[in-house]
């Protein structure tokens, strides 16, 4: 098996492990294979493949995409190192407002899927970083949703204290409750 899948506290949210073949060479691993994905419960196709390059200190986030449009993401950092968020915004679901994180590197290959109705965000811990996103549904800008990446009622523990921020993410609102 060329992955090993754990269930994060927030049902949904996967870390994805691979399985690397490395020697002096280098390495090679399988970043996907969508029956494993499948097996593994994860909503498949991807149809949208999107790549961010930021410097250290950067926040992205929080971001999802409302119905009928929601998105599922599964990201990882193919250069550097970020701390990685997912946050359930799912109103039914009994971890609703909740987050997980995970660190995703370019040495630990790790992956976390994020699905449709939580939103992602990730802050930057090396000098830079790349991460590549697929997408299970395209972008559409009108159905776009953000929460403020420091809200008091979400509680994130990020591991930087004053992050660089777009003017979208600076004005994202807080939830309620």
């Amino acid at each position: 098996m060329p992955f090993t899948f754990i269930q994060t506290a927030i049902p949904g949210v996967v870390l994805v492990q691979p399985r690397v073949f490395g020697d002096a060479r280098g390495f090679v691993m399988e970043s996907y294979r969508q029956s494993e994905f499948v097996r593994a419960g994860i909503p498949v196709p991807f149809v949208q493949e999107n790549h961010s390059h930021s410097e250290r200190g950067t926040l992205r986030g929080l971001h999802y995409q409302r119905d009928p449009y929601a998105q599922g993401k599964f990201v990882r950092a193919v250069s550097g190192h970020v701390f990685d968020v997912a946050v359930d915004m799912r109103p039914e679901s009994s971890t609703s407002k909740r987050w997980v994180g995970a660190a995703l590197t370019s040495e630990n290959r790790l992956g976390l899927y994020i699905p449709a109705g939580c939103a992602h965000g990730f802050c930057v811990l090396s000098e830079t970083a790349d991460v590549m996103y697929l997408l299970t549904g395209e972008y559409a800008p009108a159905h776009e949703a953000g929460i403020g990446w420091d809200d008091p009622a979400i509680g994130i523990e990020w591991p930087i204290t004053d992050p660089l921020l777009s003017p979208r993410d600076q004005a994202w609102p807080r939830v309620t409750g």
